[in-house]
């Protein structure tokens, strides 16, 4: 199921993109899944781009200085990026502990 899906870590998000998914620019974003979620692929998806996770270094290691809480935030970051990649929302991702 992941064979199709790109996972990079980019420095920063860009702000008018934090904007556009949370309303406010100024918000910390650790992550964001792009893309098609796997239950809502077609065939005709096939010719598409991946879908991406994408992990915000910069954010992550501001907020988290201490090496253990840093990995423990990339996980809980990419388990619920991979979440939304599964097809859970928001509020499912949520009732796992994934926030």
């Amino acid at each position: 199921m992941l064979g199709n899906l790109a996972i990079v870590v980019e420095d920063w998000p860009d702000p008018a993109l934090v904007e556009e998914v949370t309303g406010d620019p100024a918000e910390v974003l650790y992550g964001l899944f792009t893309g098609t979620p796997l239950p809502e692929r077609r065939f005709e998806d096939s010719g598409d781009l991946p879908p991406v996770i994408a992990l915000y270094q910069g954010p992550l290691e501001e907020d988290f200085l201490d090496r253990g809480e840093l990995a423990r935030e990339v996980e809980t970051t990419l388990v619920h990026e991979l979440a939304h990649f599964m097809g859970f929302d928001e509020e499912a991702v949520k009732k796992y502990g994934y926030e």
